[in-house]
């Protein structure tokens, strides 16, 4: 299962990606599974020598009773400390920010994929729309032929 954050990609240059695991409990991870999960529109931050992760939304899972978590926690990622130094260097030198792009399972961890993104302007975005059509032009034109 994998969780897609589409929009960044669209907003957003991608300079660089991180995989980092995250620090969930038990309810939550119940249902990420499920599928209650949405990385639309969280961002990440360095603080004190950590990374975490915030207003990612991750629906309350019903057989949780009162075990049940915070659906828009702040949670922690994990990742190197050198990886965790660039990233810092990056955002407040570059003036760039900490975007997840996907969410997915591997062996059994729910990781985080991380972009070190710098936005993009109106113009920009209306490029990447007219690559986007042309791209579907072509592919349209091939399928006819």
């Amino acid at each position: 299962m994998e969780i897609i954050n589409r929009k960044a990609r669209f907003d957003y240059f991608i300079e660089e990606e991180y995989e980092a695991g995250i620090a969930l409990t038990g309810t939550e991870i119940k249902s990420i599974r499920n599928g209650n999960c949405n990385i639309k529109d969280c961002y990440g931050i360095v603080k004190n020598g950590e990374v975490f992760l915030l207003n990612m939304y991750i629906g309350e899972y019903k057989e949780g009773n009162i075990f049940n978590h915070d659906e828009t926690r702040s949670r922690k990622l994990l990742l190197h400390k050198k990886e965790i130094k660039k990233i810092s260097q990056q955002i407040e030198l570059n003036g760039l920010t900490l975007v997840p792009l996907k969410g997915y399972f591997k062996d059994n961890h729910f990781k985080i994929l991380l972009g070190v993104c710098r936005g993009k302007k109106t113009f920009d975005k209306r490029e990447t729309i007219k690559e986007r059509d042309i791209h579907r032009e072509v592919l349209r034109n091939i399928k006819n032929k």
